[in-house]
């Protein structure tokens, strides 16, 4: 690890800039009543983005098969919902160690592995997880889903609204408590051993670290996280399909991840929101070519640089910003 990364690593991050951004999330639903469902699937995919963001931005591992968390978590969560408990809260529970478990146990595989060996293997995992959902329509509904669950009001007294604003509330609140602990575990020691590993392997090897051990840790616990998403979104949304084991999903995550720059956990946020906002506003314009403004905001922000990107940002005129005052500029 550079010293460079050691000092960024280290470096106290602003929790202003943190809260300012969950708090804006929030206050959206207040400023867009009518986008209650669409604030609601943000919310899903921040946190599903937010997962992806422990594995390849804060762990270094390149993945495209995170969606198989995101399933196990989902089904889970309806077939616990459909067979034993309608309580939200327990759905959530079961879909996250859903999600853990996917995790722990397909990760003493595939971390075995590097590069484009452990990139495959993933997608692999999520593949066969996808076959064994559409094979088992006993349990999952085959390629029809699963639907037919209710969920019960959250904490006993809100019940889910065909509006979506409990929806909307209920995964905000999901994601501020994971965005809140998802902070802790990265700040942590062993977050920033983690962070170490994505910047020389070799040397927080020869230093004494447990590198496989850490990296299974950090991917045991995105697995839990991912699996948290798949269960709100399927209590939310009232069925599952085969799609939430789709090779789409997480090809999605990861351009949201990029939009929202990795590595940062608040560019999930940001990322998630940018392309779920795109999407929304581009499709109902023209439901068939809204991909090349989604291509072309990413070639942007892959071709530019960051700085440029700032710059031009800061030179946007504000015209809520008070100008600077004479004195302070000459007293400069």
């Amino acid at each position: 690890m550079n010293r460079a990364g050691i000092e960024r690593a280290l470096a106290p991050s602003s929790p202003a800039r943190h809260v300012g951004i969950i708090v804006a999330v929030g206050l959206c639903g207040l400023l867009l009543p009518d986008q209650w469902p669409l604030l609601a699937r943000i919310g899903v995919m921040a946190l599903f983005v937010l997962s992806l963001d422990l594995v390849v931005g804060i762990a270094g591992l390149a993945t495209l098969g995170h969606v198989a968390f995101f399933g196990m978590g989902a089904y889970t969560a309806g077939i616990v919902a459909l067979r034993w408990s309608a309580d939200p809260l327990v759905g959530l529970a079961a879909g996250a160690a859903a999600g853990a478990l996917t995790a722990a146990v397909s990760g003493v595989l595939v971390l075995r592995y590097q590069g484009f060996t452990f990139l495959m293997l993933t997608v692999a995992v999520a593949q066969i997880l996808h076959s064994l959902a559409n094979k088992l329509r006993g349990l999952t509904g085959g390629d029809d889903g699963l639907s037919g669950f209710a969920v019960d009001p959250v904490l006993g007294i809100a019940p889910f609204d065909l509006e979506g604003k409990v929806a909307y509330l209920y995964a905000l609140a999901v994601l501020a408590a994971s965005y809140y602990v998802v902070k802790r575990i990265v700040d942590s020691p062993f977050g920033l051993s983690v962070q170490g590993v994505h910047q020389c392997r070799a040397r927080m090897s020869a230093l004494g670290t447990p590198v496989a051990r850490q990296l299974w840790k950090m991917y045991v616990a995105a697995g839990l996280f991912a699996g948290m998403a798949g269960a709100v979104s399927a209590q939310i949304s009232g069925i599952v399909g085969l799609d939430s084991f789709g090779f789409s999903l997480s090809a999605e995550a990861l351009v949201m991840l990029i939009l929202g720059g990795a590595g940062r956990l608040y560019g999930a946020l940001v990322g998630a929101a940018i392309f779920m906002a795109l999407h929304h506003t581009a499709s109902s314009i023209n439901p068939y070519h809204w991909l090349f403004v989604i291509g072309g905001l990413l070639m942007l922000i892959v071709l530019v640089p960051q700085a440029r990107l700032a710059a031009w940002f800061r030179a946007v005129p504000r015209p809520w910003a008070a100008p600077p005052r004479a004195g302070k500029r000459e007293a400069a």
